[in-house]
């Protein structure tokens, strides 16, 4: 069996300042959010047709920063753990120690995306259809940095797994590493099939439902090697808060992505 790292979750110390792990593995998916955006932008193009720039993904990026960590830390405290941060309310600032919901980072995004179609005059689903396919690579950062946090460790495993991991601090048992499973599935099978399916013009709100569907059934699977969290629900081994929250969006792309087939037809 393997044995996690326990790494140091600070990566630098400069005099009173600590640069978290954590922290760098946002850094970079928001950098590389604008280099895929960029890439894009000058490659695809029915994008620059469109009226998109470089300049028009510096100021997305900033709308969508602001979403994510504000809606990300607000859904960790309101979906996962009320209790605690009702407890110690001053802790919902400690952002570098972890914790961050992708469910309410995904609707602060959502809102973000909403104020900037408002400023801007586009559409809210071409909005989302374009940046649907940039997200995935910074979940994959985001899971890594959960694990090198030794944060959302998974279920007991067999023994027998090659790659069934000891986390000592939980206790002696062999455990699924779940947070590189999600690396790889919320992050870069996501990103395959949406960079693939966006490769080619599809009607609007069709990229944003293929995205809601992979990223809702790819969490559903992964949660059942994952400890579930209490939540607001309380602990659930049948179904867990994760999964209740992807419900939701399953459903919801199924409902773009026949919307939009339509609106082609």
């Amino acid at each position: 069996m393997l044995i996690h790292p326990q790494f140091d979750p600070v990566a630098l110390s400069l005099g009173p300042l600590s640069v978290h792990w954590y922290g760098l593995m946002y850094l970079l998916a928001f950098l590389q959010f604008w280099w895929l955006g960029r890439y894009r932008i000058l490659s695809h193009p029915q994008l620059s047709q469109a009226g998109w720039t470089v300049r028009q993904l510096d100021d997305l990026l900033f709308y969508g920063v602001l979403g994510v960590i504000v809606g990300g830390r607000l859904g960790q405290v309101l979906f996962y753990e009320p209790e605690y941060y009702l407890a110690n309310p001053m802790q919902i600032l400690a952002v570098w120690r972890g914790g961050m919901s992708f469910h309410g980072g995904f609707l602060g995004v959502l809102i973000a995306m909403w104020l900037y179609a408002r400023k801007t005059g586009r559409a809210w689903l071409e909005i989302t259809d374009f940046i649907a396919p940039l997200v995935p690579l910074g979940l994959a950062a985001g899971r890594i940095g959960n694990f090198i946090n030794g944060e959302l460790w998974g279920r007991v495993a067999d023994p027998s797994l090659p790659w069934a991991m000891v986390f000592p601090w939980v206790d002696n048992l062999p455990r699924h590493p779940s947070q590189l499973y999600q690396a790889g599935l919320e992050g870069l099978v996501l990103f395959v099939v949406l960079w693939l399916y966006s490769s080619r013009r599809r009607p609007r709100a069709a990229i944003s439902g293929v995205f809601l569907i992979g990223y809702g059934f790819l969490r559903w699977a992964a949660e059942y090697f994952r400890a579930p969290d209490a939540g607001i629900f309380g602990f659930s081994y049948t179904v867990s808060m994760g999964q209740w929250l992807s419900l939701p969006m399953i459903v919801v792309g199924t409902v773009f992505v026949v919307y939009a087939h339509r609106q082609r037809t």
